[in-house]
Formats: structure tokens, sequence, C-alpha cells
């Protein structure tokens, strides 16, 4: 009996030369691509064999040496026999590009995707899904829909390991006793493999991920809600009796089905679970890797220093730096920073001004920049946690901290005040030559915006003294911009009641709040002054950045069921934006 494909083919890492294919298959297997025609790359092909972990089979295949600006339909064949397209599929084939040098690139983004029915139930329950429409409008050819993009970002939150569907609770329900723990949320591997098959194996889902190349990166749900908020928090986890499994088979699914296909050949090569994959193969041709991978899961959790989840690239003139805003984070009072100093002196490196990068793109799933008052009271909420009105109010602190989600890079405060100070290096040109943006791209918090930093406030000579900015004279305000802009949720709105208290309280009361945080002298001064742009946005969106250069222009999506067909919702525009530039 012949292989079939279990989930995919996912297009991943595509740059200018190279493109990634990953699968999963139902059994041990030599996985084939294959560009067809009519073009000059006809026939072009590469192969690997699957690895296995946990039963279940994988394949990562490379095509190398491929020209810029390809543009070529392809299969997948499992041990020579093809597997993809399916027979009586009659989307358009989907098709490999690489890279142009020197073009406009639009790169999607978005985060916060829970996978149930789209049906009208589903619908009511939580919207239609943005990104789904985004496929069906592309594979049908939609007018007005915006163009195919040459990415698309997920910014965590691709699974719900902790706020589980139906569906998922009955797979749970057929292998072990939802009456203990975890009860309906995830426990091992397998039921993780399941959710990703949930969510990635919908017809018109599948041929977007097949068509679209993404890069990912973890949110707090991918794990479970709260993920790292505080040592608090961990603690009560490590004192459950599933909480080891549950981690070891989130971060080992995730470098499976997520992380892999975010690096690049080089950056693949140097892995080092590739490099044992790779190696294994050797001598067994469909390694199994179990043993590898949760060893490996286990060590990273514990000591996150160890491994680097962040990853950057460069497409053409933009820079994009994603970065972990999640595993690599320090936990304790009076000693809590987002990033390790590891990770925080990687970005340092990644921000860099060059002659050749024009923008500089950051994607974080948590926002850099909260609404300016809510940013206040977590900062505040910070300082409390810390001792800042005694012991008994850090207790407070903390359970406030976990209850209402204050765990954004303000409520990290010096690792937030380090970022700072390097993007300002940027603006003054201390770090070579300024681009003429940096974007942090961001979801998480369930409804969209932009904001913009007043330039002038880039301009202030910022140096961390016992976590405070001291400020020297300021000078002219620099060309280069700033930017924060927010997608979420592709599909999880929030309530309507929690809609008009969320925009009330980020966007009004949290003003008040939060300049009254800043005058209690809890919350260190901010070297930056910001303000809204645009939004907020609560409807299920997917934007859309274009990169031309120094221009920037933005769009934000959402679908739309017309009649009654829950099947084909339709892409509808909510917003788009010229962003601006410097003088």
């Amino acid at each position: 009996m012949s292989s079939s494909i279990v989930i995919g083919p996912l297009l991943r890492h595509v740059d200018h030369d190279s493109a990634a294919v990953w699968v999963e298959t139902d059994g041990p297997a030599r996985v084939t691509v294959r560009l067809t025609g009519p073009g000059p790359q006809e026939g072009r092909s590469a192969e690997a064999a699957t690895f296995s972990a946990h039963g279940h089979h994988y394949a990562l295949v490379e095509l190398t040496g491929l020209p810029a600006g390809t543009d070529a339909p392809y299969e997948v064949l499992l041990d020579d026999q093809v597997v993809w397209p399916e027979p009586g599929d009659d989307r358009p084939g989907c098709r490999i590009r690489t890279l142009t040098p020197g073009s406009p690139v639009d790169m999607g983004f978005g985060s916060c995707r829970t996978s149930v029915p789209h049906d009208a139930d589903g619908h009511a329950t939580h919207g239609v899904d943005a990104l789904r429409t985004f496929g069906i409008a592309h594979a049908t050819g939609q007018p007005g829909a915006p163009a195919l993009p040459e990415l698309m970002l997920l910014l965590g939150d691709q699974v719900y390991a902790d706020a589980t569907s139906d569906a998922m609770q009955e797979f749970i329900a057929s292998r072990r006793s939802l009456e203990q723990g975890p009860g309906e949320e995830l426990a091992d591997y397998e039921e993780y493999a399941h959710l990703y098959w949930l969510a990635w194996s919908e017809p018109w889902m599948r041929w977007l991920l097949a068509t679209l190349p993404t890069l990912m990166i973890f949110d707090d749900h991918d794990v479970r809600d709260d993920w790292n908020t505080s040592a608090v928090w961990r603690s009560e986890m490590e004192q459950t009796d599933w909480w080891h499994q549950r981690i070891v088979a989130a971060l080992g699914s995730y470098w499976v089905y997520q992380h892999l296909g975010n690096l690049s050949v080089a950056e693949r090569a140097q892995d080092e679970i590739w490099r044992e994959v790779v190696s294994r193969g050797r001598t067994d041709e469909h390694p199994d890797v179990t043993d590898l991978l949760d060893d490996f899961a286990a060590r990273v959790d514990q000591h996150p220093d160890t491994y680097r989840w962040s990853y950057a690239r460069d497409l053409g003139s933009t820079r994009l730096v994603v970065v972990d805003s999640r595993a690599a984070r320090v936990m304790g009072r009076g000693q809590r920073a987002m990033l390790d100093e590891a990770e925080m002196h990687w970005v340092s490196d990644q921000l860099q001004g060059s002659d050749g990068i024009d923008q500089i793109i950051i994607g974080t799933s948590l926002p850099f920049l909260l609404p300016r008052g809510l940013h206040h009271l977590e900062a505040w909420n910070e300082a409390v946690c810390d001792g800042a009105l005694g012991r008994p109010a850090a207790a407070v602190g903390e359970w406030l901290r976990k209850t209402v989600d204050l765990e954004h890079w303000a409520a990290f405060h010096s690792s937030f005040l380090q970022v700072c100070s390097m993007v300002g290096e940027l603006a003054r040109g201390e770090r070579g030559p300024s681009p003429a943006s940096v974007v942090f791209l961001s979801g998480d918090v369930h409804h969209s915006y932009v904001t913009r930093v007043d330039p002038a406030s880039l301009v202030d000579d910022e140096t961390l003294t016992g976590g405070h900015v001291e400020r020297a004279a300021q000078g002219d305000a620099p060309s280069m911009q700033v930017l924060q802009l927010v997608c979420s949720p592709i599909r999880n709105p929030l309530p309507r009641i929690m809609r008009l208290a969320t925009a009330a309280m980020a966007h009004g009361l949290a003003i008040p709040l939060g300049a009254m945080a800043g005058r209690s002298g809890q919350v260190p001064a901010q070297p930056w002054r910001w303000d809204d742009l645009a939004g907020p946005w609560f409807t299920n969106n997917i934007a859309v950045l274009r990169v031309d250069g120094t221009d920037l222009r933005a769009s934000w999506w959402t679908g739309e069921v017309h009649g009654d067909d829950h099947d084909h919702p339709v892409l509808a525009e909510v917003e788009t934006l010229g962003l601006p530039q410097g003088d």
C-alpha cells in the first residue's frame, strides 16, 4: 500500500535561490518535490527520506540552486508516486516563487487562530477565519484582493493547547479520562500532533499553506495561557504531575511542526537537532529521533539559554528579525527580563544599520508598544511585584499580573529599555546608517492598531542606570520612523462586551490611570512618546505590509459571509494606510 500525506505540504522558508517544503506522512517514505511546467525549471527536483518522532513521520525537502524570480508549479511524490496535487482537486496548482532582487516585498502577518468548523455555528462563536478566507480569495481570484504576499509571518497561537475544540476533546477522551490532569488541555506529543492536523488540514487552508511561504513563532497558547508569565506561574505549573510531559511535548512538536521550516538551508545545517537527524539518516534511512527530541525539549525548557528560537533573514533591502518573547525569559522578583543575556545580545547584533538595509522589521508575538496608558500600568505592576509597595502588595501584584495578563514588554521593563536604547542608537546613526523605519509587527492582544513613536523622543542620549533613563539635551528629530503594527486575532475574537471594555481600558481609561501610575514614582521614566495612528479594530483580521524600498503601506483584511454561503466567505478590506516616513 502506498504512503500518503497526513499534513501538508507546507511551503516554508523561501529566499532568492532555495525553497523548503515540509510534510507529515502516514509512514516511512522517500519524499520528492518536483517542479512542473511549462517553464525552464520543469523537471527540477529534490528529495529527502522521512524521520520519525513518537510514531509520526516527517520530511523536510530542500530545493537549492533555484534562479531568483522562479515561479513554477510543483508536485509532491512519495516513493515515486504523485500524491499532491490530489486527483480531482480543482484548485489552482501550488507554486514555488523565489524572491526577485529589487522587487517590493509583501509580508502578511497575524496571530491567534482557533481551529473550529467553518460553518454557521463556528462562525457564530469564533467568527470567520481571516487566514482561510485569504486563501479562498487567492485560489478563486477574488477581485480586489491584495496580491499574494512573498511570505506570511504567523506571530503566535497557531494552535490552542489549552482551549481545545469539541473535535480535539473527542480525540483526547478516546485516549484518556478528561477527569484527570490536564483535563481538556493537551497532555502529550500525540495530542499535539492531532491538534496540528486539525489546524492545518482543512482543504482551503491546506492549499494556502502549500502556496504561501510561512514563517512562525510561538506565543503562550501554543503551550499554555500565560506561559512564563513569572516565576510564581512557573512554580505552580511544575508542581503538577502533568506539566513536564506537556512542556516537553509542546517544545518538541514546535521544533518539528513550526521551527524547522523557519530556518534557511545554512541555518538548518548548523541546527543541533537537524544535524543529528541527518547524521542518524546516514546509517538508518528513516531514523527515529523521539529520544533526541524529548531530551532536547526538556533541556531547553530548563536552560533556555542553550538554544535560540529567534531568527533573522534579509529580504532584499528589508531585514526581518523574529524575536522569541516567551521561552527566553528571565523570571524572578527584581530580575525579570523578556530575553536572557545571550538572546538580547543576539538581538543587538541584528539591529545594526547597513547601506543595503532600508527597513528593519521586528516580529514579536507580544506588542512592543502597547497603548501608552496600558504600558504605564504594566510597568507599575512590575514595580509592585518587585516590592515597591511592600510584600503584601507584591503578592497582590503577582496575582494581578497572571489574572489580567500583565506580561508584555512593559512588564519586563529593563528589556523594554534595552531595546529602546538599541533603536535610539539606530535612529542617531550610532549603529551604522539609519534605516528609513523600524517597524514592530505583533499580535496577541485580540485587537489591531497602529502606533507611531514621536521622532523627537528618539534623539535623547539614553543610558540605563538602575533601570531608569538619563536624558541629555535633545537634538534635531531623526528621519527614521518607529512604528508598531498589530494584527490579532486571525480567528478568536473577543466577546462584544470585552471589545468595549478593552477599547475603554487600553485606549481610554488606561491613559489617565497610566499617567497617575507614572507620577507615583514607582514607574521608571519612559524614553519614548508614542500615540495611536489608527485603530483599534476588533474583527478577525489578516494584515499585509508592503515594503517598497523606503515606502511602507499596510492593509488589514477580514472575512465576511455573504448570504448563507458559509463555505466561501469573501475577503473584505478593513483599513489601508500609507505609513509615515521621515522628512
